[in-house]
């Protein structure tokens, strides 16, 4: 049964906050556009899928049946004037002398293993492009014969001014018009051929160098980048469904041309909610290989980089990222991701100080005003730096029963218990399992500077009580003198 909630969710094809009302009941069908396979996932990927991610645990928090499709581009795609050194997958396998396909496993299995190590929810299917050539070839042909595609020399381009003839009107999505598409053009790719500047390939010709290709009425050939998503998207969803997310930098030209290809064959929006993540900025900059600004994803996790001091844990970066709202430009640097930590290693330090409180008989907290916080900042686009604040209120909430300035009952215990754990572990997706094995490790080394500390004052060695303390302090490990004896907090 879903909760009784008021989703709201930023509509990319509005540019409105809606209400979220799923076409089918209790039911939400969701496309989020996968990598493209021919090179390691960088970063940036990692952080728009960990966005729709969230939104996905979310979703299922509130008890909805979610069908989350999610594809694998594994067919090559050009990137500008049509030559086929510039083919993505066949550029790479003669780099290092595999097979596309080999290429394709390689980076597939890597984006696969790296998802897994940040703790992302797979997929309830996970289709590849290859494997709907057929289906790809079909919409093109049912294009043509609806007058929205031509063929020529063996490639297929949909032709965007007889779309817009029809009053479907091409660039709502990114709110272009025809004109400033035409004058702003730099896609070579089969100049020659179309009719118009900011048509787009539904089917290529393959040359005879060309290594990945297929049999298709117009020769052989391969799809068009766009396609793909358009097919699988509406075979597995339907032809009208509920949530299509990518990142940003997706809305223009490959959303648009969903868009297109979709209501082109169907004659409606295949889409009710557009929704689309930002970018990852590091140190202020864009990331890229050319700038040398540029660190993969495992890289932030061993610590084999030139931009951090050290190695953080993959769930630290979670934590990081889901500092920021997914449709913020998140900048990560050093400080940002110590501080990160910090904050991470109060909040796991909480919930196992929540395992060792002694419930009383009144309770002198709202856990009711708690719970409806965290869901209100959910509901309200996903808002995870709002709902975060609202987890370290509960913190400060903790620590105060720990210390006795406030009292909770077993029953409201427990309920704490499930919300904490709820939100942390099922909606942020943080494992904190991992992270207790060392935070335990953590714990002996710091009981055990606490000992020597109080050794220390014992012999009225005050100089290096007072350094164990401050050096503590420095890496922010706050000790507390008490009748109880030394406690220490983050």
């Amino acid at each position: 049964m879903v909760k009784e909630n008021q989703l709201k969710l930023h509509n990319s094809l509005t540019g409105q906050k809606e209400t979220f009302e799923p076409i089918n009941q209790d039911n939400v069908g969701m496309y989020v556009c996968g990598p493209t396979v021919y090179s390691n996932v960088h970063l940036g990927n990692v952080r728009t899928f960990m966005s729709f991610d969230m939104i996905y645990r979310y979703l299922k928090f509130l008890g909805y049946k979610v069908r989350y499709v999610r594809n694998i581009t594994d067919a090559g795609h050009l990137t500008d004037d049509g030559n086929v050194e510039n083919d993505r997958f066949v550029k790479q396998s003669k780099l290092e002398r595999l097979e596309p396909m080999e290429i394709v496993q390689k980076y597939t299995v890597d984006f696969h293993q790296v998802l897994e190590k940040f703790n992302l929810l797979p997929p309830t299917i996970e289709p590849t492009a290859t494997g709907h050539i057929l289906e790809q070839i079909a919409l093109a042909e049912k294009l043509i014969d609806l007058g929205l595609a031509y063929e020529v020399n063996g490639s297929v381009y949909f032709d965007v001014e007889a779309y817009n003839k029809k009053g479907l009107n091409y660039g709502e999505l990114s709110n272009r018009n025809i004109e400033e598409l035409i004058n702003n053009t730099r896609d070579l790719d089969g100049q020659g051929e179309k009719k118009n500047p900011v048509d787009f390939a539904l089917w290529k010709n393959a040359s005879p160098a060309h290594i990945m290709r297929w049999a298709s009425p117009w020769g052989d050939g391969f799809p068009g980048w766009h396609l793909e998503c358009t097919v699988m998207s509406t075979k597995y969803l339907g032809d009208f469904f509920d949530i299509h997310g990518g990142g940003m930098d997706l809305k223009f030209p490959h959303h648009e041309c969903e868009i297109a290809q979709a209501k082109g064959s169907n004659g409606h929006e295949p889409v009710k909610y557009w929704m689309h993540a930002n970018m990852l900025t590091m140190n202020g900059q864009r990331m890229s290989k050319s700038t040398g600004n540029y660190i993969l994803p495992m890289q932030l996790v061993n610590g084999e980089n030139n931009f951090f001091e050290k190695a953080f844990h993959p769930s630290v970066v979670r934590f990081c990222f889901l500092q920021a709202h997914y449709r913020s430009v998140l900048d990560i640097s050093n400080e940002a991701m110590l501080a990160s930590e910090k904050g991470y290693n109060r909040l796991v330090e909480a919930l196992k100080t929540l395992e060792n409180i002694t419930p009383k008989k009144i309770s002198t907290v709202n856990i009711d005003e708690l719970e409806a916080k965290l869901y209100t900042a959910m509901d309200d686009d996903f808002n995870t730096p709002i709902m975060i604040a609202h987890l370290f209120d509960a913190v400060k909430m903790i620590n105060s029963i720990k210390d006795s300035f406030e009292n909770i009952t077993t029953e409201d215990l427990e309920r704490l218990k499930a919300i904490m754990n709820g939100f942390v572990h099922d909606v942020l997706g943080l494992d904190t399992e991992a992270v207790n094995e060392s935070s335990d490790k953590l714990d002996g080394v710091v009981k055990m500077l606490i000992e020597m500390r109080n050794q220390a004052r014992v012999d009225k060695n005050w100089a290096l009580s007072d350094q164990i303390r401050d050096q503590l302090s420095d890496l922010g490990i706050q000790l507390k003198d008490g009748a109880e004896g030394t406690t220490y907090s983050f």
